[in-house]
């Protein structure tokens, strides 16, 4: 399986931004996608996870309320969308696939398959 995410650009604090990630090459409709996020001079973190079926959307707390992931298993794509984003938020962001079913897993070694990463700027 090859994930290309895309979707990343300059938002303005305040600002939405929706991300995609495109799954080519899945043969199953198992596992869990995810959404991890790399600030500069940070550690990679769990941001959002959602099981292809659509259930189990998991979120990280700090992010509840204004990112939404969502999926679309017709188009093997997931959705990052994230509201009210702050220079906080400016990250590499990453999509990922776990071979887990029973649950949304959001550490980055339960992830097996990685997208290259796209970039979102948020300015003050």
């Amino acid at each position: 399986v090859q994930l290309q995410a895309f979707g990343g650009g300059l938002v303005q604090a305040g600002g939405s931004l929706r991300l995609s990630c495109v799954a080519s090459g899945r043969t199953s409709s198992n596992g869990v996608m995810g959404w991890f996020r790399q600030a500069p001079g940070k550690e990679r973190e769990f941001v959002a996870g959602i099981r292809w079926s659509g259930a189990m959307a998991t979120y990280a707390d700090s992010l509840k309320g204004r990112f939404t992931i969502s999926g679309d298993n017709g188009k093997n794509t997931v959705y990052l969308q994230m509201n009210s984003l702050k220079p906080e938020d400016t990250a590499v962001y990453f999509c990922a696939l776990s071979r887990l079913i029973s649950v949304v897993p959001r550490r980055e070694s339960d992830f097996g398959s990685w997208g290259q990463g796209t970039l979102v700027t948020v300015s003050s």
